[in-house]
């Protein structure tokens, strides 16, 4: 076993040496593996669906035979803010079921609650380990969940005495989501790219540090880019479309009645200019019902705002509407059929949670070894 004070060193020296022919090997999977998590604080909205939700799916649909797919619901990641208990119970069963509605197969992808996984926390203190201070203290997304927690106008208004341990090192946590499963792609958004970063350190720390002698554990996960771009709070176009917004006017829900999406979308915030353009930064609101009609038709943007060009905001507003109404009523009807039957969601992440634990033991067995645990 090598003393822990060892290990420190030999992980601080790995970051502090430039890369050498030992340390350009890359662990080399002979399979994509894909992993990507998902927060059970509350049904997700149309940013969501259009963003990460129906990418999962397209990945799913294009897969190669030998691919492996994980969905998981983070709920451990979901603790790093206050939660009501029940209400964090039901979000759970709401989020299975919404996954299960838009088109995850558990048959083809494994579903699975990420807390039915111990293997997740335990790499996750042995990453924090091996995790500098510094690297933390760079990323911005806990600044900006702090902000949004507090209705803050901006990061710079946060009391950083309200940060917790387990919102700073969440990084860590999410870096453990993926390596447990050695993944080899992370389908997330743009928000997210600083995380992918963290992890593919931590797997090269992780790895210089502990396969000296051996081929290394983990490779280094690519970024794939979520190709629909931000949908942004339909009351505020200077933010994003967010589950915890105060207003609910802010935001579409997959759950959503079509007279409810209509009142959203004629109440959301556009402009007093003539016609309809394209720019993000002096029209943000009608950009931004431009962003949701491309996305939700599968449209090139050009042609959309050609469409519109002698065109108003009120017709703009309609055909938003139905596009949006038209996308969403496959699952919010599947989602109505599959909530109320506990026992298939039950069942579900029983058969997904074991799934995923049979794939991540094999990964911590060699973690535990190679660190000197077993």
């Amino acid at each position: 076993m090598i003393p822990f004070g060892r290990v420190r060193e030999r992980a601080q020296r790995a970051l502090q040496r430039q890369p050498t022919r030992w340390c350009q090997r890359r662990a080399a999977p002979s399979k994509r593996v894909v992993f990507s998590g998902i927060q059970p604080t509350g049904i997700p909205h149309v940013g969501n669906y259009l963003g990460a939700l129906s990418n999962w799916v397209r990945l799913q649909k294009s897969a190669q035979r030998d691919d492996v797919l994980l969905f998981s619901i983070v709920g451990w990641h979901a603790l790093t803010l206050p939660q009501d208990p029940t209400l964090l119970r039901s979000a759970r069963d709401d989020m299975l079921a919404v996954l299960l509605a838009i088109g995850i197969d558990p048959t083809r992808s494994i579903l699975f609650h990420q807390d039915h996984n111990r293997h997740h926390t335990e790499l996750c203190w042995i990453l924090n380990c091996l995790t500098p201070i510094g690297k933390l203290r760079r990323m911005t997304t806990w600044k900006s969940r702090l902000a949004a927690s507090r209705n803050a106008s901006s990061e710079n208004d946060v009391d950083e005495s309200l940060l917790n341990a387990g919102l700073f090192t969440y990084p860590v946590l999410q870096a453990a989501d993926v390596l447990v499963y050695r993944a080899t792609h992370v389908p997330v958004g743009e928000d997210q790219r600083q995380h992918i970063e963290l992890t593919r350190d931590l797997a090269d720390i992780f790895n210089r540090t502990f396969s000296r002698d051996e081929s290394p554990l983990f490779p280094l996960p690519e970024y794939v880019e979520t190709p629909s771009k931000r949908i942004l709070s339909l009351k505020d176009p200077s933010s994003k479309m967010s589950k915890s917004s105060p207003d609910t006017a802010s935001r579409i829900l997959l759950t959503d009645t079509s007279s409810q999406i209509k009142a959203k979308i004629r109440g959301a915030v556009t402009d007093s200019i003539q016609g309809i353009t394209y720019d993000p930064v002096s029209r943000p609101g009608t950009s931004n019902l431009l962003t949701i009609l491309a996305a939700c038709t599968d449209s090139d943007m050009l042609d959309v705002v050609k469409r519109y060009e002698n065109k108003g905001h009120g017709q703009l507003k309609s055909d938003v509407t139905d596009a949006v109404d038209e996308v969403l009523q496959g699952p919010r009807a599947e989602f109505e059929r599959i909530r109320p039957e506990k026992s298939l969601l039950e069942e579900v992440a029983r058969k997904g949670a074991l799934q995923a634990m049979d794939y991540s033991a094999a990964t911590l067995d060699q973690v535990r070894r190679r660190v000197g645990l077993s």
